[in-house]
């Protein structure tokens, strides 16, 4: 699980997190049909740990998504994040975005993302994990899929989405947007978004508001989305020219609170 050269080239700004105090490290996640590469963080020697899943970008679970699995961890929180494209490819050998969602990202269905999302979760809960108390949060790719575990599974007691689209998804296989299930979320959903984003207009952004805002379920009158004006996609992409620390370290502690508050 190595970096994901579509990404491009490291950025200074790159942050690493340390392992002191925790346990962690890769291993094979029994889901349908076999095992999947994933990655867990949680306090070392925790026991019945609120979990938090980590949904990737669309470049894999690179070191970036691992270091924020450590500092999920560090907060109290045991974290999986699974290779969710596995079955479909390696994204750690693409060089090219457009290409890397064609060939790859554009022929995973939600239908296998919520399952192996599923399967992480029940791993948690045999690992330390408190299955009682489940956060999900993701980014981009990750950010839509955050929304739509946020509906898919009842356990789910509070998302951060991370500009994740709302609208539209990745490839033919995405029929049911996040839109589309505003009404339907079992935990309250924190949405982060920027204004800048090319790939996620504000209009998309404003009805996602009025969608949860007129729906009659308490976690979508519950939940919240913050856009930060000035800032481009995936602001907390450190390891990437786009990463923008205010928004981020924000962004960041909006999470915590949000984590800290529902689970």
């Amino acid at each position: 699980m190595s970096n994901a050269p579509a990404a491009g080239p490291v950025a200074a700004t790159t942050i690493h997190t340390d392992a002191q105090g925790l346990a962690h490290g890769e291993f094979r996640l029994p889901v349908q049909g076999g095992t999947i590469a994933a990655y867990y963080a949680a306090p070392q020697g925790g026991k019945d740990l609120p979990v938090v899943l980590v949904v990737q970008e669309i470049f894999g679970i690179h070191e970036h998504i691992r270091d924020i699995c450590r500092r999920v961890a560090k907060a109290g929180y045991l974290a999986v994040a699974a290779n969710l494209y596995e079955r479909q490819g390696d994204a750690s050998t693409y060089t090219d975005i457009p290409k890397l969602i064609s060939e790859l990202v554009g022929k995973v269905s939600d239908e296998q993302v919520l399952a192996d999302l599923d399967a992480s979760l029940a791993w948690a809960g045999q690992n330390g994990g408190d299955t009682r108390r489940v956060g999900v949060t993701g980014f981009c790719w990750g950010g839509r899929l955050t929304w739509m575990y946020a509906a898919h599974n009842p356990a789910v007691k509070a998302a951060v989405a991370w500009y994740g689209k709302l609208t539209t998804g990745h490839g033919p296989l995405i029929k049911t947007m996040a839109v589309d299930i505003a009404d339907k979320i079992h935990g309250p959903v924190l949405g982060l978004y920027a204004e800048k984003d090319d790939s996620i207009p504000l209009d998309t952004v404003e009805e996602m508001k009025r969608r949860l805002a007129a729906s009659g379920n308490a976690a979508s009158k519950a939940s919240e989305i913050v856009v930060y004006p000035g800032v481009g996609h995936g602001f907390l992409a450190d390891y990437r020219a786009m990463y923008d620390k205010p928004a981020a370290e924000d962004g960041w502690k909006r999470m915590l609170a949000w984590f800290g508050k529902h689970l």
